[in-house]
């Protein structure tokens, strides 16, 4: 069990929560037990290194037989080492780091898709994973994120998903205008809606 808030490890998984730090590793980190769950449902190969308390590997014994049957790892923490690993004000127990696995704009529209949610400089975290997660509810094939958007893997946006970032590809860093140039060119209708535009 890691009983250490600051040994290096902890301290590796707790910078995850800045961005330089995801940019540097390609990693992430995932909060909460819905977030892992269908981490190891759809991706399993993804998760680098899963830790929970001992209260919260009992109380979920899906996410037990999940991660088993994934071949994925875990190590107990104390709950002062979650609490020092976790973004959150009060954990929920089960904290896993991922891999960051985006998808190039070139393979979205390769696939024939027949709804893309673009994404065009959100800024706040939370809009950005509840967009993904409703694009996810709807069936849309992909998402696009274009120009200075939020960074996807911030621990904001990942939380606010509740688990769809996992569900279907997303792309980063693309320029709004060859997006929707492709777009065009696979067929696809463009619709736009603008918080600035007149009612």
């Amino acid at each position: 069990m890691l009983e250490n808030p600051r040994s290096p490890r902890v301290r590796a998984v707790a910078k995850l929560t800045k961005r330089s730090a995801r940019t540097e590793t390609g990693l992430f980190l995932l909060e909460g037990p819905q977030a892992v769950r269908e981490a190891l449902s759809y991706r399993p190969e993804a998760i680098v290194e899963l830790f929970a308390t001992p209260t919260a590997w009992d109380k979920h014994g899906d996410l037990r037989q999940a991660a088993a049957g994934a071949d994925v790892r875990f190590e107990y923490v104390t709950e002062f080492v979650l609490a020092a690993m976790a973004d959150t004000v009060t954990p929920q127990g089960v904290v896993a780091v991922a891999r960051q696995t985006p998808t190039s704009v070139r393979e979205i529209f390769a696939a024939s898709p027949r709804l893309v949610a673009i994404c065009e400089e959100v800024r706040d975290p939370g809009n950005l994973g509840t967009i993904i997660r409703a694009a996810d509810a709807t069936g849309a094939d992909a998402v696009v994120l274009t120009g200075r958007t939020v960074d996807l893997y911030n621990p904001k946006v990942v939380r606010s998903t509740t688990g769809s970032l996992f569900h279907l590809p997303v792309s980063v860093g693309g320029e709004l205008a060859d997006v929707v140039e492709r777009a065009h060119a696979a067929g696809l209708q463009v619709v736009a809606a603008d918080v600035k535009g007149d009612d």
